[in-house]
């Protein structure tokens, strides 16, 4: 089983890519904030989610916030904050 996570708008820009599958979660990764911890940790660009950034998140399509729990098989999802009009 893996995870695929998505980036949208900025961020698909800024990383240049919209999405990528991970065949396992890293080791010790189990919560959605350990993962940008994880993902920011390649340097370069990908700091842009790194925590403290105005970046939002969600697990299979729901809001979650740093301390939610992440498992195989989910699709996570980082994008900017939205603003209605």
């Amino acid at each position: 089983m893996s995870i695929r996570i998505l980036y949208f708008a900025n961020l698909r820009e800024v990383l240049g890519c919209a999405e990528e599958e991970l065949e396992a979660l890293p080791a010790g990764v189990v919560t959605l904030g350990a993962l940008r911890e994880w993902l920011c940790a390649r340097g370069g660009d990908w700091a842009a989610l790194a925590p403290g950034k105005s970046v939002r998140a969600a697990v299979n399509q729901t809001l979650a916030q740093a301390q939610n729990g992440i498992a195989e098989g989910d699709e996570i999802a980082f994008f900017p904050p939205v603003t209605g009009g």
